[in-house]
């Protein structure tokens, strides 16, 4: 199997998609300009406190208080509230870790208003990014995950991921770790770190315990609360982070700036593998050119095709995630309906695990296969779906079909589902109903370049349009795009685009930016 990433960085997000055997599976966006993603942490403050649901609200800055349970403040809570309280007293200098003295945990059953008051000043960590009518989750134990190790704060002591099966190994790894880890910090071995040599973890443990101090320091120097203390790394990077996988073939990239960024943390974590980074500088969008946003837009959507001419409807509601499973025009099969029905849903199987982890669906998903009478069939089918999301590395469990032929599964949620819109709305009318004349649409562009060259000064042009406009003004000996050419004296290059809409366009200048000339802006 072949694997790749494609990363499209954007000055608004950044876009990865993973293809295995040049099949999308996986698409992770994440904003530029995201203040409340994963991992985040924030020096805050207690809002609200509820004995009813022994949780508080925090202010963290977002629109809607995020929200802290008791049962998220970790065991070592207590040390770690003191040690904050150190280091907002002086704000010159930082207490030696090693040398503070550990509180005793904090019990697993208890109430949050005998922990925390009113105005108190405390240290978080962002779990779940907020969704829909929620805020953010929190948690009061601190951690700094890497590509190898997980630091703990105020923990002391190691653990192996249970992935790794070698006994010998394990032991080799904890006491390495052991030996290196400063006093007063806990470490979680994660599964890649497996024959992994010391200097490799040591020079990663380095990082983060900077890390670590970096966050402290600035909340000594914070003026107002909410701050943040600790944003993730670039946003490709922390999405790289989960998925890389050192037998991909390659990762392309289209930003330089992104490009040396992912660079060097494959260097970093895998030397031997730095070669497989690539500088995409083809004026086709990066997405285009790989296939990417063809399969997004056929995958995304409320209706999903599946093999020979069965499909899905995926709904989304409130509180969970219905998939309905449907035969089509499919006809059917010698061996009856039995039959057909199982191998529609088996199908529907394959395709479900995919979008699961495409659009990364989570919390409840219920899914109405089509009915089976037969046991057999039915527990083939629970097994099949078992197999199917072994690799998905999203928590989840998964009950065998009940009696009405649904199945319910649980996926781990910690961001919103990914749910692109892949309905393309009148880019002329923009919803009225009505547009020009089809005919006029290279008039338009004409006036637009025009006013490019005259208003605003630019003699550099790209034009973004669909492939059938592209196609339609590059046609010919002497065609509309050279005519363009000759008559106003610039360089212009008609790029096709299928992220465009049929009678949409982008025009952007010499170093890339988006000049902002559509109808809806010039009229108005």
């Amino acid at each position: 199997m072949i694997s790749e990433l494609i990363i499209d960085a954007q000055p608004k997000a950044v876009t990865i998609a993973l293809l295995e055997d040049q099949r999308l599976v996986e698409f992770q966006r994440e904003d530029q300009d995201s203040k409340y993603a994963v991992g985040n942490i924030y020096a805050a403050r207690v809002k609200k406190i509820m004995p009813a649901l022994n949780a508080c609200f925090v202010e963290v800055g977002h629109e809607r208080e995020a929200f802290l349970h008791y049962q998220d403040l970790g065991a070592q809570f207590l040390s770690l509230e003191k040690y904050v309280k150190q280091v907002v007293s002086d704000r010159r200098h930082l207490a030696p870790m090693d040398k503070v003295k550990r509180q005793p945990d904090l019990p697993k059953v208890g109430e949050i208003q005998n922990v925390l008051e009113l105005g108190q000043e405390i240290l978080v960590q962002i779990t779940k990014e907020p969704i829909s009518t929620k805020g953010p989750r929190l948690t009061g134990e601190i951690s700094f995950p890497g590509r190898y190790l997980v630091l703990i704060p105020f923990e002391d002591k190691v653990s192996v991921s249970t992935k790794i099966k070698s006994a010998e190994e394990r032991a080799r790894l904890k006491q390495l770790i052991q030996s290196i880890k400063p006093r007063n910090f806990g470490v979680i071995v994660r599964t890649v770190a497996e024959g992994k040599r010391v200097a490799e973890l040591d020079k990663e443990l380095t990082i983060l315990l900077d890390n670590w101090k970096a966050c402290l320091t600035r909340m000594q120097q914070a003026t107002t609360l909410p701050a943040m203390t600790h944003e993730e790394t670039g946003r490709a990077v922390s999405l790289l982070r989960d998925l890389f996988n050192p037998s991909y073939e390659s990762i392309h990239v289209n930003d330089l700036d992104v490009f040396h960024e992912v660079q060097k943390y494959v260097s970093l974590i895998a030397p031997e593998r730095e070669n497989i980074v690539k500088h995409y500088k083809g004026t086709v969008p990066i997405f285009d050119n790989f296939n990417v946003t063809k399969q997004i837009k056929s995958g995304f959507g409320k209706t999903v095709s599946v093999k020979k001419g069965a499909y899905l409807i995926i709904e989304h509601t409130e509180a969970l995630h219905v998939v309905d499973v449907n035969s089509g025009n499919r006809n059917r099969g010698v061996d009856g309906q039995e039959a057909n029905a199982f191998e529609v849903n088996m199908g529907a199987a394959e395709e479900l695990a995919r979008q699961f982890r495409l659009r990364d669906m989570g919390g409840i998903i219920v899914i109405d296969f089509i009915d089976m009478d037969s046991a057999e069939h039915r527990q083939k089918l629970y097994e099949r779906m078992t197999e199917l999301m072994k690799n998905d590395r999203a928590r989840h469990n998964i009950l065998p079909l009940s009696k009405f032929g649904l199945m319910q599964i649980t996926r781990q949620r910690v961001r919103p589902a990914m749910d692109l819109h892949v309905e393309e709305a009148c880019p002329t009318c923009m919803g009225k109903g009505t547009i020009k004349s089809s005919f006029l649409f290279t008039d338009t562009l004409e006036g637009k370049i025009d006013y490019a060259i005259n208003h605003l000064g630019e003699k550099n042009l790209r034009l973004y349009v669909h492939p059938y406009v592209a196609a339609y003004i590059k046609q010919g000996i002497v065609s509309i795009y050279r005519r363009w050419q000759l008559k106003y004296g610039i360089r212009l290059r008609v790029i096709p685009s299928q992220q465009l809409a049929f009678l949409q366009y982008q025009f952007k200048d010499r170093q890339g930016n988006e000049l902002n000339m559509t109808e809806e802006i010039d009229t108005k």
